[in-house]
């Protein structure tokens, strides 16, 4: 045993630690009684235990905290003791989590049971448990996270794929992409006006613990495009009192229009405004809108604000709904899968918000798709060409906030990991 308690409880890592005056009874005494009350103590901690000679050290993975006491049973430490430290761990891990279990023991002799010096369970952020073993009783310890900034920036090239398999092949972390496609979603249609070889960036920040793992998702705080006629960068940025994240050019103006073009996230275009001969009716027609594939479920954005006209299926465009918008536009979605809830005619939309979800429904469609339809003045509009109107530039007051955002975020991107 490691002499003295007091010096062990020196070496814990954690934020508080807590002597217990255990009795060495199973994990279903492990509630304190009034005359074993935890007692707070102001030792200082540290992160590591200099452990004496004759422990060893063992580390394992495990799937969830059940596993603990039958791990230090297994290792020879007494059964009681085992599940009561198992108890005391994991009461700071969620259920079913996966973690790292870490015990010192000295082995005593082939006749009695291993000594357990220390054991500590810590999941992927760094927190967790430490218990030390003494005359005292246990040594209790929470331990805090451990969590560093990391900001990576990625560039490259689009591939003759799509922009997910260069993306990823670059390294952007795929649940990114989607956030990067609606950053451009009023500037560029990534399934349209893009090319192999146009050049894409993206800066990013994650939380990470000490192995460098990643720890939660990821946050998107850049991203640039530049094919042959236009180039774009942009940031992300909240202004104050606002609700949401935007994303604003250099200068602090807005990437939001008053009107959308593509009122979902990351599809592809399948079909394209104009004369065709349609799959389905066998006869050369006008194909009124655009179609953009995506799987069933995918939810469908009114492209501006809107009052609902008319949510009700149809023979041919299957569930539908019609959005009128205060500029004397319209807007049709076709081949729902299911309306969003409550929706009905005369309820007031906003731009962005959730109207439908994609589906297949309509005797006029061969696959899950959204066909959606742009009408001014009562004639079929090419919703690719549609004006999206102007974008607003954020406040004085408001754009000196976002010039320090911008600068820390070059910053980092001048210093992150490549």
């Amino acid at each position: 045993m490691i002499a003295g308690l007091a010096s062990l409880t020196a070496m814990v890592a954690g934020i508080g630690i807590y002597l217990w005056q255990g009795s060495g009874t199973s994990a279903d005494t492990a509630a304190p009684t009034p005359s074993a009350k935890p007692v707070a103590t102001a030792h200082a901690v540290k992160p590591d235990l200099d452990l004496e000679p004759g422990v060893s050290r063992r580390s394992l993975k495990l799937t969830s905290s059940a596993q603990i006491a039958q791990t230090l049973s297994q290792a020879g430490v007494e059964e009681s003791l085992a599940s009561q430290v198992a108890a005391k761990i994991a009461a700071g891990i969620a259920p079913g989590e996966e973690m790292d279990l870490e015990f010192g023991l000295k082995v005593a002799g082939s006749d009695k049971p291993a000594e357990l010096v220390f054991a500590q369970g810590t999941v992927a952020d760094g927190s967790g448990m430490r218990i030390l073993t003494g005359k005292s009783g246990l040594a209790i310890a929470a331990i805090k996270p451990s969590l560093k900034r990391r900001v990576t920036s990625v560039r490259g090239e689009l591939d003759t794929e799509s922009f997910y398999t260069s993306a990823v092949s670059a390294g952007v972390v795929d649940s990114l992409i989607s956030d990067f496609v609606n950053a451009f979603s009023f500037d560029f249609n990534l399934a349209h006006e893009v090319k192999p070889g146009d050049v894409f960036e993206v800066a990013y920040a994650e939380q990470v613990n000490s192995r460098g793992e990643r720890v939660g998702k990821p946050e998107l705080l850049y991203v640039s495009l530049t094919t042959a006629e236009k180039s774009k960068d942009l940031y992300r940025f909240k202004p104050a009192g606002a609700k949401e994240y935007g994303w604003y050019d250099a200068n602090g103006t807005s990437t939001v229009r008053a009107f959308m073009r593509t009122p979902i996230d990351g599809a592809r275009i399948t079909s394209n405004f104009g004369m065709r001969f349609h799959p389905v009716l066998k006869y050369n027609r006008l194909h009124g809108g655009t179609d953009f594939a995506a799987p069933v479920g995918t939810p469908i954005y009114a492209a501006a604000d809107a009052t609902v006209m008319s949510a009700s299926p149809s023979r041919c465009a299957g569930n539908m709904a019609i959005l009128t918008h205060d500029n004397g536009y319209q807007t049709r979605y076709f081949h729902l899968s299911r309306y969003a809830t409550g929706l009905h005619p005369g309820q007031k939309v906003h731009q962005g918000e959730t109207i439908g979800y994609v589906g297949n429904t309509g005797t006029c469609t061969t696959g899950p798709h959204l066909h959606y339809e742009v009408h001014i003045s009562g004639k079929k509009i090419d919703p690719l060409s549609v004006d999206t109107g102007e974008a607003k530039t954020l406040s004085p007051a408001l754009v000196k906030s976002f010039y320090g955002v911008r600068d820390s975020i070059d910053e980092a991107r001048a210093s992150a990991d490549q």
